[in-house]
């Protein structure tokens, strides 16, 4: 209790900001993807796998990569106004979303929305960074990135509640960000740091007396440094390395949820809950003997809350290293568990697996490149360890969209079997429709079709390209470690 009284208030004022924030962003993006392809009887839009993934990749890949910059214009301009900024775009992107329609428009809105996000994430690092000092750093940034998973929890909860209405996802989530306007009235600006901070908010390191400089030089060093970061071919290499890992990471949010929608039996789940819990089989049920799959999905971030203390005790005495390539490892085991079983408990085992080593491995990335990096420039490699995350969300729009169309995407495999069945489904149909017509018509049950699809087309292949994407950053993990075993940390 005496450590908690040697914060500030803003210091508490950042942390509420941030789990209200990603309240919001998990709230609508952990059901993002099902709402992008989803049946348009069901509010969804019917995108194809391929629009789908450029869309989340290439959006997302965008968000982490402009904090580089936004990170510079809050310092020229003041945290608490950028604040206001990001809270205005992402309330006025949420109140937008349900009007557009369109591939275009839903791309070019998801963009405005990543640019809320980006200018939002350096401040609020930024601000918890100054507001901790070297005595406090540990237990602050462990307050902050529980805020992080209790709103990467609780969103989906609360917006799963009104997936009836698929429009609600956004309203909700506007609605809580609007409380953050509350909440920067009792926020005051840092006070500027007199040492250099470890996390800049731009990516450059920075004194406690800056020169104001034109914005346009600001960002003209921000590249040339990013330049200089190339030239260290061992810090490039883990950058590389790690964006395997990231690439895996997404499907949690861009494949898992189209996955078990498409192809998951939840009903052993729902009469579990419907039997033991009904207010979870009720609200959480987009009908009777089926789990929404974002609940299923959401579990992830209920392990981590859970869980994270208990494993980071464990792998603490590890050297990073060794660390996260015992995290990759298990995490890419935990993604091929999904190969063997149409069953939600065994999804569930995989999803406890992939945490376990989502939590060993992930926090252990940060701290190997403090200690990886000289001591001059420990800021600046800070700040460009946005690389790999930017990277891995590309790499994992185009796994979860041309690679899962190709190889397990359910409206793709069925029109395949009506081809093949010389089958006529009447024009005009929801893709929901259209799947319960075509079980119909070869006399089965929408789950027996399904079942039998699975077993014909083996769409579960698609987690093989996942587990070599893991294995693969795991072994070149090992082998960099040998490589730089001399002057490893």
């Amino acid at each position: 209790m005496n450590s908690f009284s040697k914060f500030p208030p803003t210091f508490w004022v950042a942390n509420t900001i941030e789990l209200f924030e990603r309240w919001a962003w998990y709230g609508f993006f952990m059901l993002f993807a099902n709402y992008l392809t989803g049946s348009s009887d069901l509010g969804g839009l019917e995108f194809s796998q391929t629009q789908k993934g450029l869309i989340m990749g290439v959006g997302t890949g965008i968000l982490y990569f402009l904090p580089v910059l936004t990170g510079a214009i809050a310092d020229r301009y003041g945290y608490k106004k950028v604040l206001t900024l990001a809270f205005i775009i992402y309330a006025s992107a949420f109140l937008l979303f349900p009007q557009v329609s369109s591939f275009a428009a839903v791309f070019g809105m998801y963009i405005y929305l990543a640019l809320g996000a980006a200018l939002f994430k350096p401040v609020i690092s930024a601000t918890i960074a100054k507001t901790t000092t070297k005595e406090t750093s540990s237990i602050g940034f462990g307050i902050f990135y529980m805020m992080v998973n209790i709103g990467a929890f609780f969103g989906p909860m609360i917006t799963l509640l009104f997936k009836g209405q698929s429009q609600m996802i956004f309203y909700v989530s506007a609605g809580i960000i609007l409380l953050n306007f509350i909440l920067l009235i009792f926020y005051k600006e840092p006070a500027p740091a007199e040492e250099p901070e470890p996390y800049p908010a731009g990516g450059m390191p920075r004194t406690g007396k800056q020169e104001k400089t034109s914005l346009l030089r600001t960002f003209g060093g921000i590249f040339r440094n990013m330049a200089s970061i190339v030239k260290d071919l061992k810090f490039l290499l883990f950058l590389l390395i790690v964006a395997g890992f990231w690439t895996m990471y997404n499907q949690l949010f861009f494949t898992l949820p189209v996955f078990i929608s498409q192809w998951v039996d939840t009903s052993a789940l729902y009469h579990f809950f419907d039997a033991h819990l009904p207010f979870i089989s009720t609200n959480y049920s987009p009908a009777p003997g089926v789990m929404d799959a974002e609940f299923v999905t959401n579990m992830d971030a209920l392990y981590i809350i859970l869980l994270q203390l208990v494993v980071s005790a464990i792998v603490m005495r590890l050297k990073p290293l060794h660390s996260m390539m015992a995290g990759f490892l298990v995490c890419s085991l935990g993604m091929a568990l999904t190969l063997f079983s149409q069953n939600v408990l065994f999804t569930m085992v995989a999803i406890l697996v992939f945490a376990l080593g989502e939590m060993a491995g992930s926090p252990k990335i940060t701290e190997y490149i403090g200690r990886i990096a000289p001591g001059d420039k420990k800021a600046l490699y800070m700040g460009y360890s946005f690389i790999p995350v930017f990277l891995g969300n590309v790499f994992a729009g185009i796994i979860s969209g041309n690679v899962y169309q190709a190889m397990s995407d359910k409206v793709v495999i069925t029109e395949k079997f009506v081809l093949e069945k010389g089958l006529r489904i009447a024009d005009g149909l929801s893709t929901s429709e259209y799947f319960r017509e075509v079980a119909r018509q070869v006399n089965m049950s929408p789950q027996d079709l399904t079942n039998h699809l699975w077993d014909t087309y083996h769409p579960s292949g698609m987690w093989i390209v996942i587990l070599i994407i893991g294995l693969a950053a795991a072994l070149c993990l090992f082998l960099y470690d040998r490589i730089t075993s001399r002057s490893s940390v």
